[in-house]
């Protein structure tokens, strides 16, 4: 029934013009108007569907990774993001730690995470 659907995600924010200004010129993502619903916004990245962010008044950001951006080289990724402004999340705690950058290192793949202005996390982790 649903495995030919063409599913999608989405995401509140709490203001959807600091979110188009964030995806857009921080990030540097492809961010459109939805243009049946008015104040909609669709992030578009290649190879996938739409991502919806709406705002929603009583927004609460999440406390999990919304969205994961695999990258070829992560700290090249977090030095390039870091110049633009994006802040890296850092973790001091005794089973999780990340370095000066916010660079995850202790197992797995290499991985950062961010806030969007919404406070939603997003990361970015190497391929």
């Amino acid at each position: 029934m649903l495995k030919d659907s063409k599913a999608f995600s989405g995401f509140s924010v709490d203001d959807t013009a600091k979110a188009r200004a964030f995806y857009a010129d921080v990030l540097g993502l492809d961010v459109s108007d939805v243009p049946e619903m008015q104040g909609l916004l669709n992030l578009n990245i290649t190879g996938s569907t739409p991502i919806l962010i709406y705002t929603k008044p009583n927004h609460t950001p999440a406390t999990f990774t919304i969205l994961n951006f695999p990258v070829d080289d992560v700290e090249k990724t977090i030095d390039e993001l870091s110049a633009r402004g994006v802040k890296f999340e850092i973790y001091n705690q005794e089973n999780f730690k990340t370095n000066e950058k916010g660079l995850f290192l202790d197992g797995g793949p290499k991985i950062a995470w961010f806030k969007d202005p919404a406070g939603n996390f997003l990361s970015v982790i190497e391929k």
